[in-house]
């Protein structure tokens, strides 16, 4: 006689979270999170009926508690806790331990403060013939934008969907993204986050959201009232159309991530989730034990640590498999890739398990290559699948038309162009040394952090009086030049100055080789009244305003063109280009048609350059002339015979027809054609487009 005994299904110690439970355990969730620093940890959860009760996790395997419980049904709110420690308070009203890998954080007032819980929520979305555009790097544009700011002020919009992710997705907005030819937008931060201590007292708030909270789940504040009434499915499905319609318009979607630091701030700040799981293991620590700080923010997530690495992979993963996500920009990039010595490596783990993993791989990579610890700028040093924010290039093109003309319109001396030609060469010198090309610059004369592209050219300083810190806040090195007035102006010749400058500023972006990024409304000159450093301020000065005037409109048709012109560009050259040298070739000419001279290049009077574009097989596609000085300039094409040189075949019928001018002679100009060799002017402080053609017989 033999006696047989049925064991229950084990409790796995992954994934990591809440699950359903493994078959033939109905109405179970299996309910796991590491927290080595702990001895017990027990759940306390929500029942259907809106009583509270809790469970011990019994089990625990490396570090991870896990165990099954009864009870937590789709949407329901808990939280984690260690066992034996007395708590505060009463069910509902008390700060557990959220999970790491929460799905969805609802926030609770009590007692005057929040308390944030977990929640559970269900899946399933119908995604239809959706599918991810993948776009190629040489033809992304992207579009900078907040979620919020975007729409909140919009007309066209109904209002029940301003500020949300519906509203980004409305039929307007996509119009509008295509129209201008934006193919890729790039939100700021839109995991789930909160505010900092001290913006409360100020009646402030973090309106960018680098503070995050929740890694898995979604700001909830951002979907509609309705979808948030309707509980977090609702919430995640209405971002999972805004979506599933970006891309159906073929536009794709990046996210702005925040993996180097969370919102627990410094070690005297509450615990919320990670210091009382794990402290030692997810922070960084220096040999006294205090926390080392290389994001400026108080807490550095430690890199160094599997568990941190495989935390952040797993939800990258979530957010490309669940919600078909694209690509994310990575802020500070340089956080994550510091080693067990705190020093940066591009083999790190963490980068190169991004870079390959079967989930991860062909999502767009974006590293904000710098952070504030030692040796923290590594602009060209992230590996092979990798783009870096270019903030040489933002610099260079800062200097050449800003810094630079503020010093000529004193008397004083300006820069060379050898700068200015190599950003628009797409700063193959700074990406060369890393194995990459010109497609991992993430070209960008402003972003989010920062003076917008009006602003550049209307102030000196900052002002950021409203931010509640006497103006301390905010970057003060901003290469900005106001044209003579301080802010707003009545004065045409300055006014007619700004617009100039802001045209140069925005064709050398979009004529450039690599990625260009537009911050959104620099398109139509939006400003934010001097103040460089709008995180706090959720108010009509850092939403977009829809209400265009001329100037704003004329700005708008400048970008648009251009960004047409580059279309066209791109489409004449190899697939390739310009990731091989030898499908594609950049000429450089002085103003007198000839090739620039080693003089020329190192001579900062020396302020006109020609970029002739072309391929291997001598077809010429477009010339480029800059002129960063004071004066018009005669500039002479180039010649026949030296065209000969350069194999390009049949020059005597070699023509230049004139597409674009950043001069206000834009709309008498356009269409002029002369023939190679011949002398046009280049007016001052100018931008000049044309495409190359034949004469016909």
């Amino acid at each position: 006689m033999s006696l047989s005994i049925k064991l229950s299904p084990p409790s796995p110690a992954f994934p990591l979270g809440v699950h359903p439970a493994v078959s033939g355990q109905p109405g179970k969730r299996n309910v796991a999170v590491y927290a080595p620093g702990v001895s017990a940890l027990e759940i306390h959860f929500e029942r259907a009926d809106g009583t509270w009760d809790s469970a011990a996790l019994p089990d625990v395997t490396d570090g991870v508690h896990h165990g099954l419980v009864d009870g937590l049904h789709p949407e329901s709110r808990y939280g984690f806790w260690p066992v034996n420690q007395e708590l505060p308070g009463t069910p509902g009203e008390v700060q557990l331990l959220v999970d790491p890998y929460a799905r969805a954080i609802d926030t609770v007032w009590a007692n005057g403060r929040a308390v944030y819980w977990s929640m559970t929520v269900s899946g399933g979305f119908d995604w239809g013939n959706s599918s991810p555009p993948r776009i190629p790097w040489r033809d992304t544009v992207i579009y900078e934008a907040h979620v919020k700011g975007m729409t909140q002020l919009h007309p066209d919009i109904p209002k029940e969907l301003r500020g949300t992710y519906a509203g980004l997705a409305h039929p307007v907005m996509i119009g509008y993204l295509k129209d201008l030819g934006i193919t890729a937008v790039e939100l700021l931060p839109i995991h789930f986050h909160i505010d900092e201590p001290h913006l409360e007292p100020l009646g402030l708030t973090n309106y960018w959201g680098y503070n995050t909270l929740g890694y898995f789940a979604p700001h909830s504040a951002y979907a509609t009232e309705a979808a948030r009434s309707a509980g977090p499915k609702a919430v995640l499905d209405e971002i999972k159309g805004m979506v599933k319609l970006l891309h159906e318009a073929g536009i794709e979607v990046l996210l702005d991530v925040v993996y180097n630091h969370t919102a627990e701030g410094p070690q005297d700040e509450p615990v919320l989730s990670w210091r009382g799981l794990a402290d030692t293991r997810y922070y960084r620590h220096d040999g006294d034990g205090r926390y080392l700080d290389t994001t400026g923010c108080g807490n550095t997530l430690n890199f160094a640590e599997p568990r941190v690495v495989g935390f952040a992979l797993d939800s990258l993963r979530y957010w490309v498999e669940e919600l078909g996500i694209d690509g994310f920009r990575f802020d500070l990039a340089v956080a994550m890739g510091r080693d067990e010595n705190h020093q940066f490596t591009p083999l790190h783990p963490f980068l190169v398990a991004v870079g390959t993993d079967a989930v991860l791989k062909g999502t767009k990579l974006i590293a904000e290559p710098w952070d504030v610890g030692m040796n923290g700028w590594q602009t060209g040093n992230f590996p092979q699948g990798w783009a870096d924010w270019n903030d040489r290039y933002r610099d260079t093109a800062r200097d050449f038309w800003l810094a630079d003309q503020a010093a000529l319109s004193r008397g004083g001396q300006g820069g060379s162009v050898a700068r200015l030609a190599s950003s628009l060469a797409g700063s193959a010198d700074v990406f060369a040394r890393s194995g990459r090309t010109a497609l991992s610059s993430i070209n960008l004369i402003t972003a989010h952090d920062g003076f917008t592209l009006a602003d550049l050219t209307a102030y000196n300083r900052k002002h950021n009086e409203d931010n509640g810190e006497e103006n301390r806040d905010g970057h003060n090195d901003n290469r900005s030049f106001n044209h003579g007035v301080e802010g707003p102006t009545e004065q045409e010749d300055v006014i007619a100055a700004r617009s100039l400058t802001a045209r140069n500023l925005m064709a050398t972006l979009l004529l450039s080789l690599g990625v260009p990024m537009i911050t959104a409304g620099d398109e139509f000159g939006r400003t934010q009244h001097g103040n460089n450093n709008a995180y706090c301020q959720d108010t009509e000065l850092a939403w977009l305003n829809w209400n265009h005037g001329p100037q704003a409109a004329a700005m708008l048709d400048t970008t648009r063109s251009l960004l047409r012109i580059r279309r066209e560009f791109l489409e004449q050259q190899p697939h390739s280009y310009p990731a091989r040298e030898d499908s594609s070739y950049l000429l450089w000419f002085g103003a007198d048609g000839s090739p620039m001279t080693q003089d020329q290049w190192s001579n900062p009077g020396c302020r006109a350059v020609q970029v002739l574009l072309g391929s291997p097989d001598g077809v010429l596609d477009g010339l480029v002339v800059v002129n960063g000085s004071l004066e018009d300039a005669p500039i002479t094409l180039p010649e026949p015979a030296t065209l000969r040189e350069f194999g390009v075949p049949d020059t005597a019928k070699q023509m230049f027809e004139l597409r674009f001018t950043t001069s206000e002679f834009n709309e008498q100009r356009r269409g002029a054609r002369l023939r190679a060799g011949e002398t046009d002017i280049a007016a001052s402080n100018s931008v000049t487009v044309y495409r190359a053609g034949r004469i016909q017989a």
